[in-house]
Protein backbone atom coordinates (compact mmCIF):
# COMPACT_ATOMS: atom_id res chain seq x y z
CA UNK A 1 0.00 0.00 0.00
CA UNK A 2 1.39 3.41 -1.01
CA UNK A 3 0.17 6.39 0.98
CA UNK A 4 1.30 9.86 -0.02
CA UNK A 5 2.11 12.66 2.38
CA UNK A 6 1.12 15.45 0.01
CA UNK A 7 -0.25 16.10 -3.47
CA UNK A 8 3.01 16.57 -5.38
CA UNK A 9 3.73 14.29 -8.33
CA UNK A 10 5.12 10.83 -7.63
CA UNK A 11 8.44 11.67 -9.33
CA UNK A 12 9.24 14.21 -6.59
CA UNK A 13 8.32 11.85 -3.75
CA UNK A 14 10.75 10.16 -1.39
CA UNK A 15 9.44 6.80 -0.24
CA UNK A 16 9.58 5.97 3.45
CA UNK A 17 9.21 2.27 4.30
CA UNK A 18 7.53 1.70 7.67
CA UNK A 19 8.12 -1.84 8.95
CA UNK A 20 6.25 -3.06 12.02
CA UNK A 21 4.09 -6.10 12.69
CA UNK A 22 1.51 -3.85 14.35
CA UNK A 23 -0.80 -2.08 11.89
CA UNK A 24 -1.66 0.40 14.65
CA UNK A 25 2.01 1.26 15.16
CA UNK A 26 2.54 1.67 11.40
CA UNK A 27 -0.39 4.11 11.30
CA UNK A 28 0.97 6.03 14.31
CA UNK A 29 4.41 6.33 12.71
CA UNK A 30 2.98 7.47 9.36
CA UNK A 31 0.70 9.94 11.12
CA UNK A 32 3.73 11.40 12.93
CA UNK A 33 5.50 11.88 9.59
CA UNK A 34 2.54 13.30 7.64
CA UNK A 35 3.87 16.86 7.85
CA UNK A 36 7.02 15.98 5.93
CA UNK A 37 6.58 17.29 2.43
CA UNK A 38 7.46 15.26 -0.68
CA UNK A 39 7.08 11.90 1.04
CA UNK A 40 5.09 8.77 0.33
CA UNK A 41 4.75 5.82 2.69
CA UNK A 42 5.08 2.11 2.08
CA UNK A 43 4.11 -0.41 4.75
CA UNK A 44 5.49 -3.83 5.59
CA UNK A 45 4.19 -6.08 8.37
CA UNK A 46 7.37 -8.15 8.70
CA UNK A 47 10.99 -8.38 7.61
CA UNK A 48 10.37 -10.53 4.55
CA UNK A 49 7.73 -8.14 3.27
CA UNK A 50 10.14 -5.24 3.90
CA UNK A 51 12.79 -6.87 1.72
CA UNK A 52 10.20 -7.45 -1.02
CA UNK A 53 9.20 -3.77 -0.89
CA UNK A 54 12.85 -2.70 -1.07
CA UNK A 55 13.38 -4.89 -4.13
CA UNK A 56 10.59 -3.29 -6.15
CA UNK A 57 10.39 0.30 -4.85
CA UNK A 58 12.94 3.09 -4.53
CA UNK A 59 13.13 3.81 -0.79
CA UNK A 60 14.82 6.83 0.81
CA UNK A 61 14.34 5.90 4.49
CA UNK A 62 13.40 2.78 6.49
CA UNK A 63 11.71 2.87 9.90
CA UNK A 64 12.09 -0.58 11.36
CA UNK A 65 10.83 -2.47 14.39
CA UNK A 66 13.11 -5.20 15.77
CA UNK A 67 10.64 -7.74 17.19
CA UNK A 68 8.71 -9.15 14.26
CA UNK A 69 7.59 -12.55 13.01
CA UNK A 70 9.32 -14.34 10.10
CA UNK A 71 12.45 -12.21 10.15
CA UNK A 72 13.85 -10.19 13.06
CA UNK A 73 14.60 -6.52 12.46
CA UNK A 74 18.32 -7.10 13.01
CA UNK A 75 18.28 -9.55 10.10
CA UNK A 76 16.68 -6.87 7.95
CA UNK A 77 19.41 -4.38 8.92
CA UNK A 78 22.07 -6.98 8.06
CA UNK A 79 20.41 -7.71 4.70
CA UNK A 80 20.22 -4.03 3.81
CA UNK A 81 23.86 -3.37 4.70
CA UNK A 82 25.11 -6.43 2.73
CA UNK A 83 23.76 -5.07 -0.56
CA UNK A 84 25.63 -2.23 -2.24
CA UNK A 85 22.39 -0.71 -3.52
CA UNK A 86 21.20 -0.12 0.04
CA UNK A 87 24.43 0.51 1.96
CA UNK A 88 23.76 4.23 2.36
CA UNK A 89 20.01 3.85 2.97
CA UNK A 90 19.17 5.47 6.33
CA UNK A 91 17.54 3.11 8.82
CA UNK A 92 15.75 4.29 11.95
CA UNK A 93 15.19 1.43 14.36
CA UNK A 94 12.01 2.13 16.32
CA UNK A 95 11.53 -0.51 19.00
CA UNK A 96 10.37 -1.25 22.54
CA UNK A 97 13.85 -2.61 23.34
CA UNK A 98 15.47 0.13 25.40
CA UNK A 99 18.45 -1.85 26.66
CA UNK A 100 22.01 -0.81 25.85
CA UNK A 101 22.90 -4.19 24.31
CA UNK A 102 20.10 -3.95 21.72
CA UNK A 103 20.98 -0.34 20.93
CA UNK A 104 24.68 -1.12 20.56
CA UNK A 105 24.00 -4.21 18.41
CA UNK A 106 21.62 -2.34 16.08
CA UNK A 107 23.98 0.59 15.58
CA UNK A 108 26.95 -1.75 15.06
CA UNK A 109 24.93 -3.69 12.46
CA UNK A 110 24.32 -0.49 10.51
CA UNK A 111 21.23 1.24 11.88
CA UNK A 112 21.53 5.00 11.42
CA UNK A 113 19.46 5.91 14.48
CA UNK A 114 17.94 3.97 17.37
CA UNK A 115 14.73 5.22 18.99
CA UNK A 116 12.49 3.56 21.54
CA UNK A 117 8.72 3.27 21.85
CA UNK A 118 6.79 5.05 23.06
CA UNK A 119 8.26 7.72 20.82
CA UNK A 120 7.96 11.50 20.56
CA UNK A 121 6.18 12.15 17.22
CA UNK A 122 7.86 15.56 16.75
CA UNK A 123 11.33 14.11 17.39
CA UNK A 124 10.67 11.21 15.03
CA UNK A 125 9.54 13.62 12.30
CA UNK A 126 12.55 15.90 12.83
CA UNK A 127 14.96 12.97 12.59
CA UNK A 128 13.22 11.57 9.52
CA UNK A 129 13.23 14.98 7.81
CA UNK A 130 16.95 15.40 8.56
CA UNK A 131 17.78 11.97 7.13
CA UNK A 132 15.62 12.52 4.05
CA UNK A 133 16.60 16.07 3.19
CA UNK A 134 19.63 17.02 5.29
CA UNK A 135 19.82 20.24 7.27
CA UNK A 136 18.79 22.47 4.35
CA UNK A 137 15.13 21.47 4.46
Amino acid sequence: MLITGDSLGESTMKNVLVVDDSATMRRMVMSSLRGIEQTAYLEAANGLEAIEKLAINPVALVLLDLNMPDMHGMEVVAFIRKHATFRELPIIVLTTRGDDDSRTAALAAGATLYLTKPFDPAALAANARRLLFGDAH
